[in-house]
């Protein structure tokens, strides 16, 4: 089933992404299922879904954005899947592409559209609700065309899309612990398990009957 955002009411260094405007390819888009989201004290069960990015660039210094293992950083974001009017991802996906959504397309655009496309990402340090310092990306921007113009680099990373109705389980085991505990939290995931282990039951329970029952 393909993740479609609707309108409606890995491995290497873990050194974070300096600040700044850095040229970006989305390179992985993650299903996390149903998360529990706090909005003004209140808690709401919300279809999310994750953005990655590969970050091509230098940094004021001059020095190549990339891991220990010379491979490009990468950066994520986090979404409801919706693109109702104030929805973040409605918003970034606009200013990424330069207009807004036609009518056709609010009522069902697929994400994987995104897989692949370049952009300018900025990004900011700033502190979370525990006091601790993060690097998040704050806004999605399109690519200047005197950039394009100059050439686009290689991208790094495979195109990968990973959906929790099909999932592919290579993929989610190069995921990190924490990413995988929160897939694993999501109703949609344990719905899947749960169906597979009926259906394999079901299927045990047919091995074991009489041999001799004519059909």
């Amino acid at each position: 089933m393909p993740l479609i955002a609707k309108e409606s009411g890995g491995g290497g260094s873990f050194t974070p992404v300096p600040p700044g405007m850095h040229l970006a390819r989305c390179y992985r888009i993650i299903d996390l299922g149903t998360q529990d989201s706090t909005y003004l004290g209140k808690v709401k069960k919300l279809p999310k879904v994750m953005l990655q990015f590969e970050i091509h660039g230098e940094d004021d210094a001059g020095k190549p954005i990339v891991t220990d293992k010379g491979e490009p950083m990468s950066i994520s974001k986090n979404f409801t899947l919706s693109l109702a009017d104030k929805a973040t991802l409605r918003l970034d996906l606009q200013t990424w592409r330069g207009r807004e959504f036609n009518a056709d397309e609010l009522r069902g655009f697929e994400l994987k559209n995104v897989l692949g496309a370049w952009a300018m990402l900025s990004v900011l340090k700033e502190a979370g609700g525990d006091g601790k310092e993060y690097t998040n990306i704050k806004a999605i921007l399109g690519v200047p065309p005197a950039i394009k113009k100059a050439g686009l680099p290689a991208g790094h990373n495979d195109l990968k899309l990973f959906s929790i109705d099909e999932p592919d389980m290579k993929l989610f085991d190069s995921f990190s612990n924490s990413l995988k505990e929160k897939i694993e939290r999501s109703p949609e995931w344990q719905g899947y398990f749960y169906q597979k282990e009926q259906i394999a039951s079901a299927q045990s329970g047919f091995d074991d009957m009489d041999s001799e029952i004519p059909f």
